[in-house]
């Protein structure tokens, strides 16, 4: 059985994700630049560490004590016999008087509530590990704030009007759909091993479709021998009917990994290939029940986990860490009840304990924050623009260029797979083209299908393009897209609207650690709140959302804009209704977040004489009481009251 403290060094192991230590990419790379000094100070330098306090102080004489008393004990075991003692250390009264059993009674009242030097040892190593164990989950720090026995958590609280509160609240949460990249690791026998994305079919504009899965493509596995690389290919796609059989109707993505594990060793040949089969197959560790899980297996799981499951990133780890570090010392350390049974002499040593954990905790934090922060500063550092593609009207485009526009096929194909060439009768000839364009000036010319040259002489023919820019589309992780374009359109928007994922069935937020909500608000707070730069004085937001999240929203939205008017309308979408458990819904909502005094402006009140349900749905008439399925019952605000047409229908 592991002692306390290497169970707290495999812990700390987990924390500085050891078992990734074979990757070769991103923060991997840099973890393992600082991996000898991480192991130098959980393997040597925190044990010299704790030792080194222990012998020192109201501590040392804690432990000297139990050893003055240990060694009293001998004395009267050796002096009066086995007897003079029972099974819980009391000596027997007809030998308090000797001089043997007086020094044991005086090293007994000495070590009374003291604790030897691996009990002490064993103290601060689990109170270590019970508090990093308590905000650690599947790669993330999360807030699990312990209040007392009877009262799990608590919320941190300075006195400040009442906010939403949720356990992601001061982190980043990041999607891994924009994650879709290569994964590199390397095999003990020195290897390399590239899981290689050759393809990704990735949902477009919110648009939900067939669940994908990473799916290797087996065939197309190569190993370079004078490189020692062994590269295997995957897809990132919907299941054909034929696989969507094969791999069942659950767990598809671990079916996918099991059949990998079975066939890639397969596909490689065992003599010319043998030490890619070694690299692949050799053992990476053993599960809890010792069956052996290999390098390949691993890592599969590793890729595919990568991509499939959302994970945060702390805005500022130290200071969470430090924090709660503080309050767990005093909460769970400092206890009062032992205090107070131990007596004065031994409360030294109470807050010299206190000071060891803090000073081993704040290394250990030291570290962490440094491999978090490094995240946080890739997440935040401004992207590169990759591409940039113009969209021009040809009325707007000089005479000049029309030549080469009549040349280019690819812009030719684009207009008719939108339906923007009206030449039914047949295709526009080469030589017609020119005329075409003349007579067709709304035509949309996209700058993709032309060499750079053109797009650089078409630019630089507009004096002012800024001006007559009157439109932006940015494909790009949203958070990322707001941050680029801040100070250019700070201030200058009129209106934000956002159409959010619901976090429905449909469009749940995948996120590991099952907070839904949470996790939802964390990506919510952390776009609005750089959203908000964009808008101007007069400016206001409106976000779609459904029953869902529609409540924590409103709370969200309230956090943001305090001085803000906002209200929330239905939307109805959907006359049929989405069934419910009890209700059938047919509308979403709407909240609109107007500045003070500007409410006049954006809306109108609906006439007395339009007061009729008829009006408001051209479906569901009271005649059709006793079948109608589409009924529903209007209720308008007048003044102060609450006016109830009591027309019959479902919601």
């Amino acid at each position: 059985m592991p002692t306390t403290e290497e169970k707290f060094q495999e812990l700390l192991k987990n924390l500085f994700q050891f078992d990734c230590a074979d990757l070769d990419f991103g923060v991997y790379r840099i973890m393992n630049h600082k991996r000898q000094v991480i192991e130098r100070f959980i393997g040597q330098d925190l044990p010299k560490a704790v030792e080194a306090e222990l012998s020192q102080g109201a501590l040392a004489a804690q432990s000297q004590a139990t050893k003055d008393l240990e060694n009293a004990r001998r004395k009267v075991l050796e002096a009066l016999g086995e007897d003079a003692l029972d099974a819980d250390g009391r000596l027997d009264e007809k030998y308090h008087g000797t001089k043997a059993g007086k020094e044991y009674l005086a090293a007994q009242e000495n070590a009374k509530s003291a604790k030897g030097q691996e009990a002490l040892e064993a103290a601060v190593y689990n109170h270590l590990y019970t508090f990093f164990s308590r905000y650690w989950q599947d790669g993330d720090f999360i807030s699990r704030r312990r209040y007392s026995k009877k009262e799990r958590y608590a919320i941190p609280y300075n006195g400040e009007e009442v906010m939403l509160y949720w356990a992601n609240h001061d982190q980043y949460y990041i999607k891994t759909g924009e994650y879709f990249t290569d994964y590199s690791w390397k095999a003990p026998n020195g290897t390399a091993v590239l899981f290689k994305l050759k393809a990704a079919d990735v949902e477009q504009n919110n648009v939900r479709g067939e669940k994908r899965f990473f799916l290797p493509l087996v065939n197309e596995i190569e190993w370079n021998a004078d490189a020692h690389t062994l590269t295997a290919p995957f897809e990132f796609r919907p299941l054909t009917k034929q696989e969507a059989i094969t791999y069942g109707q659950k767990n598809r993505q671990e079916a996918i990994i099991s059949k990998a594990i079975e066939t890639i060793p397969k596909r490689l040949n065992q003599k010319k290939e043998a030490e890619a089969i070694a690299a692949i197959t050799a053992e990476k560790r053993k599960t809890d029940t010792g069956d052996i899980v290999t390098h390949l297996e691993h890592n599969l799981r590793q890729y595919t986990r990568r991509n499939t499951s959302d994970f945060f990133i702390h805005k500022d780890l130290k200071a969470f860490f430090s924090r709660e570090l503080d309050f767990y010392l005093k909460n769970e350390v400092l206890n009062l009840e032992e205090m107070d049974a131990a007596g004065e002499g031994l409360s030294e040593g109470w807050f010299q304990l206190m000071r060891l954990i803090k000073k081993v905790g704040g290394r250990i934090i030291e570290f962490l924050a440094q491999i978090e922060d490094f995240q946080k500063m890739l997440w935040e550092k401004k992207k590169f623009v990759t591409e940039v593609f113009y969209l021009i009207t040809l009325g707007s485009i000089p005479k000049d260029f029309h030549p080469e526009i009549a040349a280019c096929d690819a812009q030719w194909e684009e207009w008719k797979k939108l339906g923007m060439r009206n030449d039914e009768r047949g295709k526009v000839k080469k030589a017609d083209r020119s005329a075409f364009l003349t007579k067709h000036p709304s035509l949309p010319l996209d700058t993709r299908h032309f060499a750079p040259d053109f797009v650089d002489r078409l630019l630089a023919s507009f004096d002012d393009l800024d001006g007559m820019t009157d439109g932006l589309l940015v494909h790009s992780e949203n958070w990322q897209a707001l941050n680029l374009i801040t100070e250019k359109y700070r201030y200058q928007v009129k209106c934000v609207y956002i159409d959010p994922p619901y976090n429905s069935k449909t469009t749940e937020i995948l996120y590991k650690n099952n907070y839904k909500h949470s996790s939802w608000l964390s990506l919510m707070d952390n776009r609005l709140s750089t959203s908000r730069k964009f808008v101007a004085s007069d400016g206001s937001h409106v976000v779609a959302i459904d029953e869902n999240e529609q409540e924590v929203l409103g709370r969200l939205l309230l956090k943001h804009f305090p001085d803000h008017e906002r209200t929330c309308v239905a939307v109805v979408h959907n006359k049929k209704g989405i069934q419910g458990d009890y209700f059938s819904y047919n509308h979403d909502y709407a909240y609109f977040c107007i500045p003070p005094g500007l409410s006049e402006t954006h809306g109108k009140e609906l006439p007395e004489a339009e007061w009729d349900y008829a009006n408001l749905r051209k479906w569901g008439r009271e005649s059709e009481r006793e079948t109608a399925k589409n009924c529903f019952y209007p209720i308008y605000v007048e003044g102060d009251r609450i006016v109830d047409e009591h027309v019959p229908i479902g919601c």
